[in-house]
């Protein structure tokens, strides 16, 4: 009986990524973008998989790319005022 591994692609960057995110792509093994991976088919990898699903192409899945990041981490705009002239 052989193994079964499923087939995931790194679509989209985690740059500007939460830590956790960044972590769960770089467990999963990928360094690169549009690298291809052969991972075992388990719970723990299904489960990271879904976890950052929005990154991540899995081959059998439909992939549909975000509209707008929901995983980055939004900082404040400045609140301070540019002094013209005076």
């Amino acid at each position: 009986m052989a193994d079964k591994t499923l087939k995931a692609t790194l679509m989209k960057s985690s740059i500007g990524a939460k830590p956790e995110i960044k972590a769960t792509v770089e467990s999963l093994g990928f360094r690169k973008l549009n690298q291809t991976r052969e991972l075992p088919d388990n719970p723990a990898v299904r489960g990271m998989l879904r976890r950052v699903n929005f990154l991540v192409a899995v081959e059998g899945e439909p992939y549909e790319r975000p509209k707008r990041s929901r995983y980055k981490i939004w900082r404040a705009r400045s609140t301070k005022k540019h002094q013209r002239g005076n």
